[in-house]
């Protein structure tokens, strides 16, 4: 099954309503909300991290912001915490980087998301390059049973 088919098929179990769009091709983060007409904060970036014991979590995090690795470890109570390489990442998510969302992943491992995406209608990953999806995010945390926390820092 395709990326996006995947990921369509996960938010229709969830009952999650998601807009899926066509885009062009992009080089960065900016790149893309300038063709989607948002600014970077309105893209939430879907990134996998993994602890120590190996086992992964998302932490979505708005294209305006990194994350705080202090808060995260705190949250967690985890004093060991990495981005995993790109191939790591497709082996726990079954995505490309660049694709990659909580919807459809090959494990469906936690998600933790930043308290800042609340009460606004964000775009994320859709499982494959050139597409993205507009959903609301207090659906899309509820629907995926996300722990919402202040995760971030400013750029």
């Amino acid at each position: 099954m395709r990326g996006t088919e995947r990921f369509l098929a996960d938010a229709a179990t969830r009952g999650l309503e998601v807009q899926l769009v066509e885009r062009a091709a992009a080089n960065s983060l900016e790149e893309a909300a300038r063709i989607l007409g948002i600014t970077p904060s309105d893209i939430v970036k879907s990134l996998v991290v993994k602890h120590r014991d190996g086992s992964f979590l998302f932490a979505l995090i708005p294209g305006d912001r990194q994350i705080s690795w202090p808060k995260l470890r705190a949250l967690l109570g985890a004093n060991k915490l990495s981005m995993p390489s790109a191939d790591v990442a497709f082996e726990a998510t079954g995505y490309e980087r660049g694709t990659i969302t909580p919807l459809g992943s090959s494990k469906p491992w936690p998600v933790y998301a930043d308290a800042s995406i609340t009460g606004r209608r964000i775009s994320m990953g859709a499982g494959e390059h050139g597409y993205s999806a507009f959903v609301e995010a207090d659906e899309l945390t509820g629907a995926l049973g996300a722990m919402v926390a202040d995760i971030s820092d400013p750029i």
